[in-house]
């Protein structure tokens, strides 16, 4: 289902991406050397629940998890980069923490994630990793607006990747969002310019650059539900929600005032 949103919907969507985006920035405030994921896990559940929001992740049950997930965020750990479970474990310094947010308020769902490294260390590999992600969703939000096509985006996102010599894995990546959080089209993180689904006005998707720093290769994990790179090695992940306008494409997961 590709799903096409009216402007009142839009507003909405905003409210929710705000939401998210407000609450990244929180818990990336919090998150330091002897925090527990399960704090985190805690922690985004009251900001949901107090602001009259909903969870996408609680019930969500599809066929590749071990359903359902049961948390209220996504929490993964160094090779940990996708689905990480909430466990208890106690951060370290120099961690590699991605955290990975869905919610849903009046209807409309938004979706987002930040990888970060905990405490005073910060390993050279790792920063690189983060910013190569980065500077990857930021291409392919600029490749998207009305007119384009998914490979445009999947294109623009892939040459950052691959350029920064990461393999890329398009078994996951980013996907169509509105009125629930997973939805077509796909955005797989490589593609052919010019293929695919025509962009229009009212659309969103979360764009979601991912990489493991030397496989393409993921591993489950025992809980059923974390995906961690097949080698072991450190993993990171950036994600916005964005909605193609009449004239390009607008971030709806920016903390306010941003």
């Amino acid at each position: 289902m590709i799903e096409i949103l009216t402007p009142a919907e839009l507003g909405r969507a905003k409210v929710s991406g705000a939401l998210v985006a407000d609450i990244l920035h929180t818990l990336k405030g919090r998150s330091a050397v002897g925090t527990n994921l399960l704090d985190i896990d805690r922690w985004a559940q009251a900001m949901i629940l107090d602001a009259g929001a909903e969870s996408c992740y609680v019930d969500y049950a599809p066929s590749f998890g071990r359903g359902p997930f049961g948390h209220y965020i996504c929490t993964g750990v160094n090779d940990a980069v996708l689905h990480g479970l909430p466990r208890d474990y106690t951060l370290a310094d120099g961690d590699l923490l991605t955290l990975d947010l869905a919610v849903s308020k009046d209807g409309v769902a938004a979706d987002a994630a930040i990888s970060f490294i905990v405490g005073e260390s910060k390993p050279a590999e790792s920063v690189a990793m983060i910013d190569a992600t980065e500077r990857a969703l930021r291409a392919g939000i600029a490749a998207a607006g009305p007119g384009a096509r998914i490979g445009d985006i999947s294109y623009a996102i892939g040459s950052v990747l691959t350029e920064a010599g990461y393999p890329v894995n398009t078994e996951f990546g980013g996907h169509g969002i509105g009125s629930t959080m997973h939805q077509d089209p796909h955005v797989p993180n490589n593609g052919r310019p010019g293929r695919g689904y025509k962009l229009r006005p009212g659309l969103l998707l979360a764009l979601e650059p991912w990489v493991m720093a030397d496989t393409a290769q993921l591993v489950t994990d025992a809980d059923g539900w974390t995906l961690r790179s097949a080698t072991g090695c450190r993993t990171a992940h950036s994600e916005h929600t964005i909605a193609i306008t009449d004239d390009g494409a607008e971030i709806l997961t920016l903390p306010r005032g941003n």
